[in-house]
């Protein structure tokens, strides 16, 4: 019976073969290799039998266990995300302002990130090789860290009577936290704790921003109006 795949690190299942502790090591290992085989190959330039070498399993035996190498890409990003989300919601269980959440989430991205950049890559090139039920599932739970993300967001509006657009913000947030892969350099760039301060900052000023915005252009609006009444008003006298 094919058990190694029915579940990701960190969840168990009554059928699992394996002890608990030796099952997810295995597995750890298991979705370690896959990553860097589809971090150096690509998704579609990686054969299962890339994947056989990288694991040290037999290919009839990866066949067994995972059935195709779409079985593997779905458990890292499933595991991958679950391990972020879990994190995260440990993390905030003691912290209730709106800005010292947002700037936890932020840190905990970037740590794990940080410390698993092979990941990173591959979740963030091949976001759209999944198809049919691997999709969807990966679907929900990606939206479960994005909608944490938007009430946080949602929070720090109501608490500051600030006025943005949350999804424009929490995209943008992403954005900045996503690509630091690419650059991230150990030798010359700070660590993840220092990158997350300072990351905090620029995001957190910029929308703190919003409400000055609309103020100012409320205003422009009225004086344009003032301006224009008071052309009417003279033309009139004319």
């Amino acid at each position: 019976m094919a058990t190694l795949s029915t579940a990701v690190p960190g969840s168990h299942s009554s059928t699992t073969n394996l002890p608990p502790s030796r099952y997810d090591k295995r597995m750890s290992e298991i979705l370690a290799h896959a990553t860097e085989v589809f971090c150096e190959k690509g998704y579609e330039g990686a054969s299962m039998r890339d994947l056989s070498r990288a694991t040290g399993m037999s290919l009839a035996g990866l066949y067994y266990y995972f059935e195709s190498k779409e079985r593997l890409l779905f458990l890292i990003q499933k595991h991958t995300f679950t391990t972020i989300v879990a994190r995260l919601k440990k993390r905030l269980e003691h912290v209730s302002d709106p800005e010292g959440r947002i700037r936890v989430f932020i840190l905990n991205h970037l740590e794990y990130f940080l410390a698993n950049q092979a990941a990173m890559k591959v979740l963030s090139h091949e976001a759209e090789a999944l198809k049919n039920g691997f999709a969807v599932e990966l679907a929900a739970t990606k939206r479960e860290y994005y909608r944490i993300c938007v009430g946080m967001l949602d929070d720090l509006k109501r608490e500051r009577g600030l006025d943005f657009s949350t999804r424009l913000a929490v995209l943008s947030l992403f954005g900045m936290m996503n690509w630091i892969y690419t650059w991230h350099n150990p030798r010359v760039d700070a660590d993840a704790a220092s990158i997350a301060h300072e990351m905090g900052n620029i995001f957190l000023r910029g929308v703190s921003n919003g409400r000055k915005v609309i103020r100012k252009k409320a205003d422009f609006n009225s004086r344009r109006k003032e301006f224009s009444n008071g052309n009417h008003h003279a033309a009139g006298k004319r």
